[in-house]
């Protein structure tokens, strides 16, 4: 199969996962985005280079590969191939802002990234088929909790069914069969809710974040994460919020909402199972976490570290800020006050 068009830019969501109780499974898209442009170069039409030429902008310009073994680059001729693409050569332009190897997704977006860009190639103006890219990235990751929200949006609680050895797929009385692998479902976040997320100046990667958990946890432990991933959805998109047929109600019934809202989302995000064992890894961010949450603020490790997620329905920036000065002051770390992102990953073509 040829290309289907000549240029096709993508845009990817920057991600945050776990949300403290949620680990492995729950993600959330941010309001921050790394743009790609794919080109089809006019050599490939004769037959001849197959290359990828590189061009990157923005965070990883000093760092990252410019060859195939860019991740954005290998994900996407995987995804030709699957797709039925002959292999071509491009310019990948990219304008990178999610940090890397800070807890914010980069990785999925890479990933995803790719996978749009040769659905694009691949289907021309067809409406992207989200599932079937969901379930690629999820394998090519290996866990679906940041490509989830990057494909889809919002907040996204997924997992991986298993069925019995060597059956594909088990059936649903009077639905379709539900096939192993991963899945996910994709939950409203109301409008209200602000993220910030602290970026600091070090790295951590996800291997040795992994490394640091234990093979076993207390069962208390696990029996407090499934009580407080339970909470998630409603403390993300709270029923007292969501502007019923009622109406909103007055100032006061609204401050009453928002209140109980954020007292959700410190339960929502307590967790026992990797935070704690991952605490010695980034000491400056753990640290910070107490600050907040010492103040009643919804405060966790952003994916596997080391930036720091907050989330408060409305705008508490300026008090988020202030009890995050002391700690800050002299460091190198940023701040960026986000909203989520409805929408996950965007393609137009040129």
């Amino acid at each position: 199969m040829t290309p289907q068009a000549k240029v096709v830019k993508v845009r990817v969501p920057a991600t945050s996962a776990n949300l403290g109780s949620g680990f492995d499974t729950v993600g959330l898209a941010l309001d921050y985005h790394d743009e790609l442009t794919f080109t089809l170069d006019d050599a490939q039409e004769q037959g001849s280079a197959t290359r990828a030429n590189v061009i990157i902008h923005g965070e990883g310009e000093d760092t990252l590969p410019r060859d195939e073994t860019h991740l954005v680059v290998s994900t996407f001729r995987q995804a030709c191939e699957a797709f039925g693409l002959r292999r071509f050569a491009f310019t990948l332009e990219a304008w990178n802002h999610i940090p890397q190897a800070r807890g914010m997704g980069s990785s999925a977006e890479a990933i995803v990234a790719g996978i749009a860009a040769a659905s694009a190639f691949a289907r021309g103006g067809a409406e992207l088929d989200r599932d079937t890219m969901f379930r690629m990235a999820a394998a090519i990751e290996g866990h679906p909790d940041n490509v989830a929200p990057a494909v889809y949006g919002g907040l996204t609680v997924s997992w991986d069914f298993r069925t019995p050895e060597g059956v594909g797929s088990v059936g649903i009385p009077g639905g379709e069969p539900l096939r192993a692998g991963f899945h996910t479902v994709n939950y409203p976040v109301s409008p209200a809710v602000v993220a910030s997320v602290f970026v600091p100046d070090f790295e951590l990667s996800t291997q040795k974040a992994r490394e640091a958990l234990p093979e076993q946890v207390p069962y208390q432990d696990a029996i407090a994460n499934v009580s407080r991933v339970a909470l998630l959805p409603e403390a993300m998109n709270p029923q007292g919020l969501r502007g019923d047929a009622q109406g909103a109600g007055d100032a006061r019934d609204d401050a009453q909402s928002r209140s109980r809202s954020n007292a959700l989302l410190f339960a929502a995000t307590q967790d026992w199972l990797h935070q704690p064992y991952r605490k010695s890894l980034m000491a400056p961010s753990w640290q910070l976490i107490e600050s907040l949450r010492a103040e009643g603020f919804a405060a966790a490790v952003s994916g596997a570290g080391p930036c720091v997620l907050v989330l408060h329905h409305g705008d508490a920036s300026a008090r988020i800020d202030e009890i995050a000065a002391p700690q800050l002051a002299g460091s190198h770390w940023r701040v960026l006050h986000l909203p989520v992102s409805p929408r996950g990953v965007e393609v137009e073509l040129r």
